[in-house]
C-alpha cells in the first residue's frame, strides 16, 4: 500500500460526496488548492483520472466510481476502529493472566477478582494455580502471586494483603508418625 496516498483518500471521498472541490474544501476545512493537489496526487499515482471536471461540475469517472466503492467502506472501517479505541480510553479491557499459589487464591485473590469483575466488565482474567516457583514472564503471565518471600530476585513485589499469621494443625497420630518440623529443624541445626 502506498502510505503517502492514505492521507489524501478522505479528500477524494469528500470531493465525490460534495460533488465539487470548493464544497469539499469548505467541509474539510482546507483550501480549494490543497483539495485539488490531494486529488491530483491520487490520480497521478493511480494513473487514472477519478473525476471528470468542467468549470461548473465535477463527476466521478468509471475508474473513480470503482475506486470509491473500494475505498469508502475501508475508510469507514478505519473511522469505526478509531472511535472504538477512543470510546474505551481509560477502560480496563483485554486479558490478564495470573499465576498464583493455591493458598493465595482463597486468602487474597478471590475477593480481588470479584471486585475486578464488577469494576471492569471488559477485562477477562485467567488464573493458573501452581505451587511451583516459575518464571512468569517466560510462561506468558502478566502477574504472579506468592506468599511471603517466595519471589524471584528480579521481580517487583507489591503487597496485596496486610501481614497475617497462619497456624498449622495436625492430629497427634500424624505428628507421632511424621514428626515435628520444629524438632526436625533443631536436630538438623545441632
Amino acid at each position: 500500500m502506498d502510505r503517502d496516498l492514505l492521507g489524501h483518500l478522505p479528500v477524494v471521498v469528500g470531493v465525490a460526496r460534495h460533488r465539487g472541490f470548493a464544497p469539499a474544501a469548505a467541509a474539510l476545512g482546507m483550501s480549494p488548492s490543497a483539495v485539488s493537489h490531494a486529488v491530483r496526487t491520487v490520480e497521478d499515482r493511480l494513473g487514472e483520472p477519478l473525476f471528470a471536471r468542467t468549470t461548473r461540475s465535477v463527476a466521478l469517472t468509471e475508474a473513480g466510481a470503482r475506486f470509491l466503492a473500494g475505498v469508502e467502506p475501508a475508510l469507514g472501517d478505519i473511522d469505526k476502529a478509531i472511535e472504538g479505541v477512543a470510546a474505551r480510553r481509560g477502560e480496563v479491557t483485554g486479558l490478564l493472566r495470573i499465576n498464583t499459589v493455591r493458598a493465595a487464591l482463597d486468602m487474597a485473590l478471590t475477593p480481588i477478582l470479584a471486585k475486578l469483575a464488577w469494576q471492569h466488565p471488559g477485562l477477562t482474567v485467567e488464573v493458573y494455580s501452581d505451587d511451583a516457583l516459575i518464571d512468569i514472564v517466560e510462561r506468558g503471565f502478566d502477574a504472579g502471586i506468592r506468599l511471603g518471600e517466595a519471589v524471584q530476585r528480579d521481580m517487583i513485589a507489591v503487597r496485596l494483603t496486610r501481614p497475617f499469621k497462619s497456624v498449622l494443625v495436625a492430629s497427634r497420630e500424624y505428628l507421632e508418625q511424621k514428626g515435628h518440623a520444629e524438632n526436625d529443624r533443631r536436630s538438623a541445626s545441632a
